[in-house]
């Protein structure tokens, strides 16, 4: 299972979750069966590049999003795109996965949306 990070940086399960899913920097991309860290770097329309985040992770092979919160229009995305989205992540890349993998994290629906990103 390839799960996906919204972080900050470049340094993979120590790195930070972004709060900001849309403009993080970078995605950290988790294979927990080969225990694979890869960083994607956030090229979307925010960062002034084509497509969007969703697409991005969609094409790093990601089937879950761990974020800490994420607008309406993103949470629409991935349920086209078939990724199931976890919202309530914080601290650490490796503190994210450890509340995913305890339950601790809930699935996002559009009530969970940022309310300041309703775009």
């Amino acid at each position: 299972m390839k799960i996906c990070i919204p972080t900050l940086g470049n340094e993979g399960l120590d790195d930070s979750v972004s709060e900001h899913f849309g403009r993080a920097p970078t995605f950290t991309i988790v294979d927990i069966l080969k225990e694979e860290v890869k960083i994607v770097q956030n090229r979307g329309e925010h960062f002034g590049g084509m497509g969007t985040a969703p697409d991005l992770i969609a094409e790093a092979g990601a089937e879950v999003v761990l974020c800490s919160g994420l607008g309406p229009r993103a949470i629409s995305m991935f349920e086209q795109l078939g990724i199931e989205v976890y919202v309530g992540a914080s601290g650490i890349v490796r503190d994210a996965i450890r509340a995913f993998q305890a339950g601790l994290l809930r699935e996002a629906t559009d009530a969970d949306a940022c309310k300041m990103h309703r775009h």
